[in-house]
């Protein structure tokens, strides 16, 4: 005898194969957006992606080998203990700050050697490769004295003048250069041109040590008004005029 089919409850729910629009409610319109533009551009990402991680994989390497290699030339430096290294890192480093560290070091000890040819030449590329900053600054006045001393003196005065009325230079290397420039004027017995660059040297940095070196001088050499008169001029007695008599 065959089992009757149960009855069905009105009330219940009927089941998920049976309810309509089951299967389109599974995808949202959102997932199908996100499936499609996936399916579309999903390539595309994945190489971007790929490429962006090479990007910062490359920068840290390059980082790494930039650091290596200063370290490396810091080193090669700190070894470059006479002149002739000196001259050689120079030449294999002409795009490094220290380059033109080790060409200005070469300079000075030309010029204290007194090779002054070689200082002017070495002063001059130590400049040129320093190019700004106060060790470029240190280089010219450098170069000027060289000249100076090596006897072109109109050449070497009109350097120091350049880095005395550079408002831009460095304070201490223009009051430096006033010193220098007074103490030649004191040398050629011009005191009123060294009590000019004395002043001057106060206005841009009283408290330097060359303001007072610059003072000095000017005690040694007044301006020719304030000169003493000769010892027979002041020794000579007052001329006593008489009255007429009667």
């Amino acid at each position: 005898m065959p089992t009757p089919p149960s009855p069905t409850n009105p009330k219940l729910p009927a089941a998920p194969s049976q309810q309509p629009g089951a299967e389109n409610a599974a995808h949202s319109p959102i997932d199908e957006q996100l499936h499609g533009f996936w399916k579309k551009n999903g390539q595309a990402l994945i190489v971007l992606c790929g490429l962006v991680l090479l990007f910062y994989i490359g920068r840290a390497g390059w980082d790494y080998f930039a650091t290596q290699k200063e370290e490396g030339t810091r080193k090669e430096f700190a070894e470059a203990t006479t002149p002739e290294k000196l001259q050689a890192f120079a030449v294999a480093h002409p795009d490094h700050v220290l380059g033109g560290v080790a060409q200005l070091m070469v300079a000075d000890a030309d010029s204290k050697a007194g090779r002054m040819t070689a200082a002017i030449s070495d002063y001059n590329r130590a400049s040129d490769l320093l190019k700004t900053g106060p060790l470029a600054a240190r280089a010219r006045m450098g170069l000027a004295m060289a000249k100076i001393q090596s006897g072109d003196r109109t050449g070497g005065e009109a350097s120091l003048h350049q880095l005395a009325d550079d408002a831009r230079q460095y304070q201490a290397i223009r009051a430096e250069a006033l010193y220098q420039l007074a103490s030649l004027a004191a040398s050629a017995n011009r005191g009123d041109e060294v009590q000019r660059l004395a002043a001057q040297l106060l206005q841009i940095d009283p408290n330097s040590p060359w303001a007072q070196q610059a003072f000095a001088l000017e005690a040694e050499v007044p301006p020719p008004a304030v000169r003493t008169a000769p010892p027979a001029l002041l020794a000579r007695p007052p001329v006593t005029v008489k009255p007429a008599g009667p």
